[in-house]
């Protein structure tokens, strides 16, 4: 649980460095996957909001 609220305040902390920063847009990324899913909680409890994206890889050789 304290690791939890960790993050919540670091990622709120970052968040407004970059807004004085002058940056408008702060993104952050996680896996799909059931283990990430506290992950993205605490990103949505923040206010990100989930865009879609396609990302297509390719393994060469």
């Amino acid at each position: 649980m304290r690791i939890r609220r960790f993050a919540k305040v670091l990622a709120a902390f970052l968040a407004g460095v970059m807004k004085v920063a002058g940056m408008s847009v702060a993104m952050v990324e996680t896996g799909g996957d059931p283990g990430h899913a506290p992950a993205r909680c605490t990103y949505e409890k923040l206010g990100f909001g989930l865009f879609p994206v396609a990302r297509y890889f390719k393994k060469l050789g």
